[in-house]
Protein backbone atom coordinates (compact mmCIF):
# COMPACT_ATOMS: atom_id res chain seq x y z
CA UNK A 1 0.00 0.00 0.00
CA UNK A 2 0.93 3.53 -0.30
CA UNK A 3 -0.57 6.77 1.06
CA UNK A 4 -1.27 9.72 -1.06
CA UNK A 5 -2.99 13.07 -0.68
CA UNK A 6 -6.67 13.72 -1.04
CA UNK A 7 -9.21 16.33 -0.29
CA UNK A 8 -12.44 14.48 1.46
CA UNK A 9 -15.43 15.05 3.09
CA UNK A 10 -16.45 13.43 5.83
CA UNK A 11 -19.72 13.79 6.40
CA UNK A 12 -22.70 15.84 4.36
CA UNK A 13 -22.60 18.96 6.20
CA UNK A 14 -18.75 18.87 6.65
CA UNK A 15 -16.53 20.57 3.53
CA UNK A 16 -14.15 19.19 2.11
CA UNK A 17 -10.47 19.36 3.00
CA UNK A 18 -7.44 17.51 3.22
CA UNK A 19 -7.49 13.92 3.84
CA UNK A 20 -4.38 11.17 3.51
CA UNK A 21 -5.26 7.74 1.79
CA UNK A 22 -3.79 4.85 0.75
CA UNK A 23 -3.63 3.24 -2.65
CA UNK A 24 -2.66 -0.20 -3.76
CA UNK A 25 0.33 -1.34 -4.85
CA UNK A 26 0.02 -1.90 -8.58
CA UNK A 27 -1.22 -5.51 -9.43
CA UNK A 28 0.00 -7.28 -13.33
CA UNK A 29 -3.07 -6.03 -14.47
CA UNK A 30 -2.74 -2.23 -12.70
CA UNK A 31 -1.51 0.96 -14.12
CA UNK A 32 -0.98 3.69 -11.39
CA UNK A 33 -1.35 7.10 -12.57
CA UNK A 34 -0.15 10.60 -11.47
CA UNK A 35 -3.31 12.40 -11.42
CA UNK A 36 -2.85 15.78 -12.99
CA UNK A 37 -6.41 17.32 -13.57
CA UNK A 38 -9.54 16.54 -11.93
CA UNK A 39 -13.15 17.57 -13.57
CA UNK A 40 -15.79 19.12 -10.99
CA UNK A 41 -18.74 17.22 -12.20
CA UNK A 42 -22.12 18.52 -10.09
CA UNK A 43 -22.69 14.68 -9.32
CA UNK A 44 -19.64 15.60 -7.11
CA UNK A 45 -21.64 17.93 -5.40
CA UNK A 46 -24.28 15.74 -5.26
CA UNK A 47 -21.93 12.70 -3.26
CA UNK A 48 -20.44 15.01 -1.04
CA UNK A 49 -23.83 16.02 0.30
CA UNK A 50 -25.46 12.90 -0.01
CA UNK A 51 -28.02 14.35 -1.63
CA UNK A 52 -28.74 10.91 -3.65
CA UNK A 53 -28.69 9.10 -0.29
CA UNK A 54 -26.27 6.68 -0.76
CA UNK A 55 -22.52 8.56 -0.24
CA UNK A 56 -20.20 6.54 2.29
CA UNK A 57 -18.15 8.93 3.96
CA UNK A 58 -15.20 9.97 3.89
CA UNK A 59 -16.00 10.73 0.08
CA UNK A 60 -13.25 11.33 -1.93
CA UNK A 61 -14.74 12.44 -5.44
CA UNK A 62 -13.36 12.77 -8.86
CA UNK A 63 -14.12 11.27 -12.23
CA UNK A 64 -12.60 12.81 -14.80
CA UNK A 65 -9.50 12.02 -14.76
CA UNK A 66 -6.61 12.74 -16.79
CA UNK A 67 -2.70 11.88 -15.62
CA UNK A 68 0.58 10.67 -16.25
CA UNK A 69 1.21 6.63 -15.89
CA UNK A 70 3.42 6.18 -13.07
CA UNK A 71 3.70 2.69 -12.73
CA UNK A 72 2.25 -0.57 -14.55
CA UNK A 73 2.13 -4.33 -13.96
CA UNK A 74 3.66 -7.09 -15.34
CA UNK A 75 0.93 -7.84 -18.16
CA UNK A 76 -0.19 -4.55 -19.21
CA UNK A 77 0.77 -4.19 -22.60
CA UNK A 78 -0.60 -0.91 -23.62
CA UNK A 79 0.63 1.74 -21.53
CA UNK A 80 3.94 1.79 -20.17
CA UNK A 81 5.58 4.65 -17.78
CA UNK A 82 5.15 8.64 -19.03
CA UNK A 83 1.75 7.94 -21.11
CA UNK A 84 -1.03 10.51 -20.74
CA UNK A 85 -4.01 8.53 -19.43
CA UNK A 86 -7.46 9.24 -18.57
CA UNK A 87 -10.24 7.46 -16.33
CA UNK A 88 -13.99 8.12 -16.28
CA UNK A 89 -16.79 6.94 -13.75
CA UNK A 90 -16.31 3.43 -13.77
CA UNK A 91 -13.17 1.35 -12.60
CA UNK A 92 -14.92 -2.43 -12.80
CA UNK A 93 -17.74 -4.12 -13.59
CA UNK A 94 -18.84 -8.10 -13.97
CA UNK A 95 -17.66 -8.30 -17.13
CA UNK A 96 -19.82 -11.41 -17.90
CA UNK A 97 -23.12 -10.04 -18.22
CA UNK A 98 -24.58 -9.10 -21.83
CA UNK A 99 -24.18 -6.14 -21.28
CA UNK A 100 -20.52 -5.93 -20.19
CA UNK A 101 -19.90 -8.16 -23.55
CA UNK A 102 -21.23 -5.21 -25.95
CA UNK A 103 -19.04 -3.11 -24.15
CA UNK A 104 -21.97 -1.10 -22.07
CA UNK A 105 -20.37 -1.47 -19.36
CA UNK A 106 -22.61 1.43 -17.47
CA UNK A 107 -25.37 -0.75 -17.56
CA UNK A 108 -24.07 -3.92 -16.14
CA UNK A 109 -26.16 -6.21 -15.01
CA UNK A 110 -24.10 -7.75 -12.55
CA UNK A 111 -22.02 -4.82 -10.42
CA UNK A 112 -20.23 -2.37 -11.55
CA UNK A 113 -17.44 -0.39 -9.04
CA UNK A 114 -17.49 3.67 -9.27
CA UNK A 115 -14.76 5.50 -9.67
CA UNK A 116 -15.65 6.69 -5.85
CA UNK A 117 -18.36 6.13 -3.73
CA UNK A 118 -18.22 1.93 -4.10
CA UNK A 119 -17.01 -0.97 -2.11
CA UNK A 120 -13.41 -1.04 -1.91
CA UNK A 121 -12.61 -4.79 -2.79
CA UNK A 122 -9.23 -4.07 -1.70
CA UNK A 123 -9.96 -2.31 1.62
CA UNK A 124 -12.88 -3.71 3.31
CA UNK A 125 -15.47 -1.55 4.84
CA UNK A 126 -14.03 1.49 2.76
CA UNK A 127 -15.35 3.00 -0.18
CA UNK A 128 -13.34 3.75 -3.16
CA UNK A 129 -11.92 7.17 -3.89
CA UNK A 130 -11.64 9.00 -6.68
CA UNK A 131 -9.34 11.85 -8.62
CA UNK A 132 -9.38 14.27 -6.04
CA UNK A 133 -6.01 12.98 -5.08
CA UNK A 134 -2.44 12.40 -6.13
CA UNK A 135 -2.81 9.51 -7.52
CA UNK A 136 -5.03 6.49 -8.66
CA UNK A 137 -4.73 2.83 -9.63
CA UNK A 138 -7.01 1.27 -11.99
CA UNK A 139 -6.96 -2.13 -14.04
CA UNK A 140 -5.94 -1.38 -17.83
CA UNK A 141 -9.33 -2.71 -19.04
CA UNK A 142 -10.85 0.42 -18.24
CA UNK A 143 -7.80 2.95 -18.74
CA UNK A 144 -8.02 5.55 -21.68
CA UNK A 145 -5.85 7.08 -24.14
CA UNK A 146 -5.55 10.48 -24.46
CA UNK A 147 -5.01 12.12 -27.56
CA UNK A 148 -1.57 14.11 -27.51
CA UNK A 149 -2.64 17.40 -29.01
CA UNK A 150 -6.00 18.05 -26.61
CA UNK A 151 -5.18 20.28 -23.64
CA UNK A 152 -4.86 18.38 -20.82
CA UNK A 153 -6.96 20.64 -18.21
CA UNK A 154 -9.85 20.89 -21.19
CA UNK A 155 -9.64 16.97 -21.70
CA UNK A 156 -10.73 16.01 -17.80
CA UNK A 157 -13.85 17.13 -18.19
CA UNK A 158 -14.75 14.54 -21.36
CA UNK A 159 -14.32 11.63 -19.17
CA UNK A 160 -17.98 12.30 -17.73
CA UNK A 161 -19.97 15.68 -19.06
CA UNK A 162 -18.18 14.78 -22.69
CA UNK A 163 -19.11 10.93 -22.65
CA UNK A 164 -22.95 11.56 -21.24
CA UNK A 165 -23.75 13.34 -24.44
CA UNK A 166 -21.67 12.02 -27.04
CA UNK A 167 -23.04 8.39 -26.40
CA UNK A 168 -26.82 9.67 -26.76
CA UNK A 169 -25.91 11.80 -29.97
CA UNK A 170 -24.36 8.34 -31.61
CA UNK A 171 -26.91 6.27 -30.19
CA UNK A 172 -29.55 8.48 -32.38
CA UNK A 173 -27.82 8.94 -34.90
CA UNK A 174 -27.37 12.75 -35.11
CA UNK A 175 -25.57 13.87 -37.93
CA UNK A 176 -26.48 15.57 -41.13
CA UNK A 177 -30.10 15.68 -42.29
CA UNK A 178 -31.29 15.61 -38.40
CA UNK A 179 -32.47 18.27 -36.05
CA UNK A 180 -31.18 18.01 -32.89
CA UNK A 181 -31.97 20.17 -29.66
CA UNK A 182 -29.64 20.82 -26.48
CA UNK A 183 -31.73 21.74 -23.73
CA UNK A 184 -29.25 23.99 -20.62
CA UNK A 185 -25.66 25.32 -21.26
CA UNK A 186 -23.50 24.11 -18.74
CA UNK A 187 -20.53 21.39 -18.01
CA UNK A 188 -22.93 19.12 -20.32
CA UNK A 189 -25.18 20.83 -22.42
CA UNK A 190 -21.87 23.00 -24.04
CA UNK A 191 -20.59 19.46 -24.67
CA UNK A 192 -23.57 18.90 -26.09
CA UNK A 193 -23.53 21.67 -28.13
CA UNK A 194 -20.12 20.80 -29.74
CA UNK A 195 -20.59 17.50 -30.46
CA UNK A 196 -24.14 18.05 -32.35
CA UNK A 197 -22.55 20.82 -34.64
CA UNK A 198 -19.40 18.79 -35.13
CA UNK A 199 -21.46 15.69 -35.67
CA UNK A 200 -23.15 18.02 -38.93
CA UNK A 201 -26.60 18.36 -37.39
CA UNK A 202 -28.70 21.08 -37.38
CA UNK A 203 -28.04 22.18 -33.66
CA UNK A 204 -30.50 24.35 -31.51
CA UNK A 205 -29.89 25.34 -28.12
CA UNK A 206 -32.73 25.74 -25.46
CA UNK A 207 -31.44 28.14 -22.58
CA UNK A 208 -33.73 30.36 -20.11
CA UNK A 209 -30.80 32.51 -20.07
CA UNK A 210 -31.02 35.24 -23.17
CA UNK A 211 -26.98 36.22 -21.74
CA UNK A 212 -26.36 32.63 -23.42
CA UNK A 213 -27.20 33.34 -26.46
CA UNK A 214 -24.10 34.65 -27.86
CA UNK A 215 -21.92 31.93 -26.26
CA UNK A 216 -24.24 29.31 -27.30
CA UNK A 217 -23.45 30.62 -31.16
CA UNK A 218 -19.91 30.79 -30.26
CA UNK A 219 -20.19 26.87 -29.29
CA UNK A 220 -22.06 25.95 -32.13
CA UNK A 221 -25.72 26.11 -32.04
CA UNK A 222 -26.90 27.25 -35.10
CA UNK A 223 -29.96 28.60 -33.13
CA UNK A 224 -30.52 29.53 -29.38
CA UNK A 225 -34.05 29.81 -28.34
CA UNK A 226 -34.91 31.03 -25.08
CA UNK A 227 -36.93 28.43 -23.58
CA UNK A 228 -39.19 30.57 -21.27
CA UNK A 229 -40.68 32.57 -24.45
CA UNK A 230 -43.39 31.02 -25.83
CA UNK A 231 -43.47 31.93 -29.35
CA UNK A 232 -39.94 30.69 -29.70
CA UNK A 233 -40.64 27.94 -28.75
CA UNK A 234 -43.72 27.27 -30.93
CA UNK A 235 -41.72 27.93 -33.96
CA UNK A 236 -40.43 24.54 -33.47
CA UNK A 237 -43.40 22.25 -33.28
CA UNK A 238 -43.09 19.07 -34.30
CA UNK A 239 -39.75 19.41 -35.97
CA UNK A 240 -37.34 17.78 -33.73
CA UNK A 241 -35.64 14.44 -34.32
CA UNK A 242 -33.72 14.34 -31.05
CA UNK A 243 -33.54 16.39 -28.08
CA UNK A 244 -30.93 15.90 -25.12
CA UNK A 245 -32.05 17.48 -22.32
CA UNK A 246 -29.13 17.83 -19.64
CA UNK A 247 -31.17 19.98 -16.86
CA UNK A 248 -30.54 18.42 -13.64
CA UNK A 249 -33.36 20.01 -11.59
CA UNK A 250 -37.30 19.27 -11.78
CA UNK A 251 -39.21 20.79 -14.54
CA UNK A 252 -41.87 20.23 -17.03
CA UNK A 253 -40.95 17.79 -20.18
CA UNK A 254 -43.78 18.29 -21.94
CA UNK A 255 -43.00 21.59 -24.22
CA UNK A 256 -40.10 19.82 -25.10
CA UNK A 257 -41.88 16.36 -26.60
CA UNK A 258 -44.78 18.93 -27.75
CA UNK A 259 -41.06 20.07 -30.24
CA UNK A 260 -40.18 16.25 -31.23
CA UNK A 261 -41.14 14.71 -35.14
CA UNK A 262 -43.32 12.30 -35.12
CA UNK A 263 -41.12 8.61 -33.83
CA UNK A 264 -38.65 11.89 -32.14
CA UNK A 265 -37.05 11.44 -28.86
CA UNK A 266 -36.99 13.53 -25.76
CA UNK A 267 -33.30 12.07 -23.60
CA UNK A 268 -32.56 12.70 -20.60
CA UNK A 269 -29.39 12.72 -19.61
CA UNK A 270 -29.72 14.47 -16.24
CA UNK A 271 -30.34 12.98 -13.10
CA UNK A 272 -32.50 15.70 -10.63
CA UNK A 273 -33.04 15.33 -6.55
CA UNK A 274 -36.79 15.39 -7.15
CA UNK A 275 -38.45 13.75 -9.95
CA UNK A 276 -39.72 15.76 -13.08
CA UNK A 277 -43.46 16.04 -13.11
CA UNK A 278 -45.24 13.82 -15.05
CA UNK A 279 -45.39 14.24 -18.77
CA UNK A 280 -48.78 14.63 -21.06
CA UNK A 281 -49.30 10.99 -22.19
CA UNK A 282 -51.34 12.12 -25.11
CA UNK A 283 -48.17 14.06 -26.11
CA UNK A 284 -46.14 10.77 -26.25
CA UNK A 285 -48.93 9.06 -27.68
CA UNK A 286 -50.55 10.68 -30.93
CA UNK A 287 -46.49 10.64 -32.00
CA UNK A 288 -45.36 7.88 -30.58
CA UNK A 289 -42.60 9.99 -29.14
CA UNK A 290 -40.66 8.21 -26.43
CA UNK A 291 -38.92 9.99 -23.96
CA UNK A 292 -35.62 8.21 -23.02
CA UNK A 293 -32.76 8.22 -21.35
CA UNK A 294 -28.74 7.31 -21.17
CA UNK A 295 -26.16 7.10 -18.44
CA UNK A 296 -22.20 8.19 -19.66
CA UNK A 297 -20.75 5.71 -21.95
CA UNK A 298 -18.90 2.24 -21.94
CA UNK A 299 -15.30 2.55 -22.02
CA UNK A 300 -14.87 1.28 -26.06
CA UNK A 301 -17.11 4.52 -26.82
CA UNK A 302 -15.26 6.36 -24.72
CA UNK A 303 -12.29 5.77 -26.19
CA UNK A 304 -13.85 6.42 -29.48
CA UNK A 305 -15.03 9.89 -28.18
CA UNK A 306 -11.62 10.92 -27.19
CA UNK A 307 -10.26 9.82 -30.44
CA UNK A 308 -13.16 11.95 -31.76
CA UNK A 309 -12.28 14.83 -30.04
CA UNK A 310 -8.61 14.47 -30.74
CA UNK A 311 -9.68 14.69 -34.23
CA UNK A 312 -11.81 17.63 -34.18
CA UNK A 313 -9.69 19.53 -31.53
CA UNK A 314 -12.76 19.62 -29.36
CA UNK A 315 -11.77 20.17 -25.27
CA UNK A 316 -14.12 21.18 -22.92
CA UNK A 317 -13.83 25.38 -21.16
CA UNK A 318 -12.74 25.39 -18.34
CA UNK A 319 -11.66 26.88 -15.64
CA UNK A 320 -8.83 25.71 -13.44
CA UNK A 321 -8.76 26.27 -10.10
CA UNK A 322 -6.41 24.90 -7.35
CA UNK A 323 -7.76 22.59 -5.09
CA UNK A 324 -8.02 24.78 -1.96
CA UNK A 325 -10.48 26.51 -3.89
CA UNK A 326 -12.92 23.43 -4.11
CA UNK A 327 -15.61 24.20 -1.43
CA UNK A 328 -16.00 28.19 -2.94
CA UNK A 329 -16.05 26.14 -6.87
CA UNK A 330 -19.12 24.30 -5.28
CA UNK A 331 -20.93 27.34 -4.06
CA UNK A 332 -20.35 29.31 -7.59
CA UNK A 333 -21.51 26.13 -9.42
CA UNK A 334 -24.40 25.89 -7.37
CA UNK A 335 -25.39 29.54 -9.06
CA UNK A 336 -24.30 28.67 -12.28
CA UNK A 337 -21.01 30.79 -11.95
CA UNK A 338 -18.21 29.01 -14.14
CA UNK A 339 -18.63 28.70 -17.88
CA UNK A 340 -18.58 25.91 -18.15
CA UNK A 341 -16.23 23.26 -15.89
CA UNK A 342 -14.15 23.65 -12.77
CA UNK A 343 -11.13 21.18 -13.32
CA UNK A 344 -8.63 20.75 -10.33
CA UNK A 345 -4.83 21.13 -10.91
CA UNK A 346 -3.90 18.39 -8.52
CA UNK A 347 -0.21 19.71 -8.14
CA UNK A 348 -1.77 22.24 -6.11
CA UNK A 349 -2.49 18.97 -3.69
CA UNK A 350 0.92 19.63 -2.95
CA UNK A 351 0.52 23.06 -0.97
CA UNK A 352 -2.01 21.41 1.53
Amino acid sequence: MSKTSSYAAQSATSPLAPFSIERREPGPRDIEIEVLYCGVCHSDLHMVRNEWKSSLYPVVPGHEIVGRVSRVGAEVKNFKAGDLAAAGCLVDSCRTCPSCKEGLEQYCEGTFTLTYGSPDKDFPGKSTYGGYSGKIVIDQDFVLHVPSNLDLAGTAPLLCAGITLYSPLRHWKAGPGKKVGIVGLGGLGHMGVKFAHAFGAQTVLFTTSASKIEDGKRLGADEVVVSKNASEMRKHTESFDLIVNTVAVSHDLDPFTTLLKRDGTLCLVGAPEHPHPSPNISNIIFKRRQIAGSLIGGIRETQEMLDFCGKHGITSDVEVIPIQKINEAYERMLRSDVRYRFVIDNASLSAS
